[in-house]
């Protein structure tokens, strides 16, 4: 059981030093906007002319272009970029981490014990026939579970998530935010960013606004988002451990106890 455990274990710490990453990126990239705003405020030219990549060709070849700004200009697009472009896309990305590695635990468990998918569950006949092993149509039925699980509702997700992994996901708080994070970004996906009833059914007490109303990003959300992200992935080490047993787990407490 400690064999699974480990793996649970390494797949949770993959998603949060990936969600470190994300942060630190971020920050990187946000100074990176501070330094650059500051060299054109010392810029002694009003206009300021800029050289990028416009298209591509059929040969594979950059087609270049440029562009002259004013200062003012070009300080306000940094600025969005910066403020809220930054953050939005670090959005996007925290959001595709939860998403996998909640599905990689899933995956973990179900290869090791095909019998908790249950036998009410159908596949398709093709599939079954075009298989060259029962491992072949275990996988085939997990990727199925795992595709339809995709599609459900955060809250509709974490109910079949504890019983297929024995954890409730409801039980911690910041799954609670994630649940309105996830809610944020797929309003601006689908639908620029403009709060519906959707968002409101699916972020619930969480909501951040009425139907209707535009939904805001900037790199205050983006930094309560991350921090919701790296408390689920801490709050998934230390309650799979309880039904999983990590013997990596447990030397890495030993560890930070000794510290």
């Amino acid at each position: 059981m400690s064999d699974i455990g480990n793996q649970l274990y390494q797949r949770s710490t993959f998603a949060k030093n990936a969600i470190f990453l994300q942060g630190e990126l971020a920050q990187l990239t946000y100074l990176s906007y501070e330094e650059k705003v500051k060299r054109i405020e010392e810029d002694e030219n009003d206009e300021i002319e800029l050289s990028y990549p416009v298209g591509y060709r059929p040969d594979k070849s950059v087609i270049p272009g440029t562009h002259k700004y004013t200062k003012d200009e070009l300080i306000k697009k940094y600025a969005y970029l910066g403020n809220h472009q930054l953050a939005i896309n670090g959005v996007y990305q925290l959001v595709t981490i939860m998403e996998t590695v909640l599905g990689d635990l899933l995956r973990v468990v179900l290869q090791k014990f095909p019998n908790k998918i249950g036998s009410k569950r159908s596949i398709k006949s093709s599939i079954v026939l075009a298989a060259t092993s029962i491992e072949e149509i275990h996988i085939k039925t997990i990727d199925s579970v795992l595709n339809e699980m995709a599609y459900k509702s955060p809250k509709d997700f974490a109910v079949e998530f504890e019983q297929l992994m024995s954890v409730n996901l409801l039980e911690c708080p910041a799954y609670h935010k994630y649940i309105e994070t996830k809610a944020t970004r797929d309003i601006y996906i689908h639908n620029n960013g403009n709060a519906n009833e959707i968002y409101i059914a699916k972020a619930g007490s969480h909501s951040r606004v009425k139907a209707g109303e535009f939904l805001p990003i900037d790199t205050v959300y983006f930094l309560e988002s991350f921090e919701s992200c790296i408390q689920i992935t801490e709050w998934l080490e230390n309650n799979l451990h309880v039904i999983w047993h990590s013997s990596e787990f447990e030397s890495y407490k030993a560890q930070q106890t000794n510290v």
